[in-house]
């Protein structure tokens, strides 16, 4: 029987994720505990509200080492919406025009912010829209040879709610592993990346547990791959 854990560390909607991949036909536990999450075929990371207490909660309890221990060993790890953002370097959410003093060497100050668990380069930022947050139904740019959006339509929407996202990509050649599929999304003019499959590694920006029909069927593509 496939096992799914999904990572308890205080943020996010852990029952209706819960009850979502246990419709796979999965068995689920929440947890945090380190022997449980590092055994279970898959690990899923919720995250719903700021970035920055999103990563307080997920240091309390040693995410970022759980989650870079399976992802060392190859181990299937899936983000949604914060647990997505978290990946990244870092997050500016509450920082914006904030910069670090010029460094000695000339280089360009960075934004300040909160670190993320560094899985994947980048900054989390604001979306350049006029309408925030972006809550509501949208379809998604999915790219070629995606087996997470395998068997969906082209047209077909997902649920997303959140004013922050990573807009640039960076990643393109790990050396060790096929390229990573990017997917893209468009709120008010703005476009940002909906989801990523990289190895091991896949998250939605949106919330596949909200997201009716098409989000289980992107949940039972997840936990096929982990037999």
């Amino acid at each position: 029987m496939t096992t799914v854990a999904l990572l308890d560390y205080g943020s996010g909607n852990l029952r209706s994720a819960e009850r979502a991949v246990a419709s796979t036909g999965a068995t689920t536990v929440v947890t945090h505990d380190p022997d449980t999450v590092l055994n279970a075929d898959g690990l899923l990371v919720p995250g719903v509200g700021a970035f920055a207490a999103c990563m307080d909660q997920l240091n309390a309890v040693g995410g970022p080492r759980l989650i870079g221990s399976r992802l060392a060993g190859g181990r299937p790890v899936f983000g949604i919406c914060v647990g997505m953002q978290v990946l990244f370097d870092r997050g500016v959410e509450y920082a914006e025009g904030i910069h670090a003093p010029e460094a000695h060497d000339g280089a360009q100050p960075q934004p300040l912010g909160t670190p993320g668990c560094g899985e994947w380069p980048g900054t989390v930022e604001r979306l350049e829209a006029n309408v925030l947050p972006h809550m509501g139904w949208n379809t998604v740019d999915v790219a070629e040879g995606s087996k997470l959006f395998d068997g969906l339509a082209a047209d077909e929407r997902y649920y997303f709610v959140h004013s922050y996202a990573a807009r640039q990509w960076h990643l393109n050649d790990t050396g060790r592993i096929a390229a990573p599929l990017v997917h893209w999304a468009e709120h008010d003019g703005c476009r940002f990346i909906a989801a990523v499959e990289n190895g091991p590694l896949w998250a939605t920006q949106f919330h596949p547990e909200k997201s009716g029909e098409a989000g289980l069927r992107l949940l039972r593509n997840w936990v096929s791959t982990l037999d």
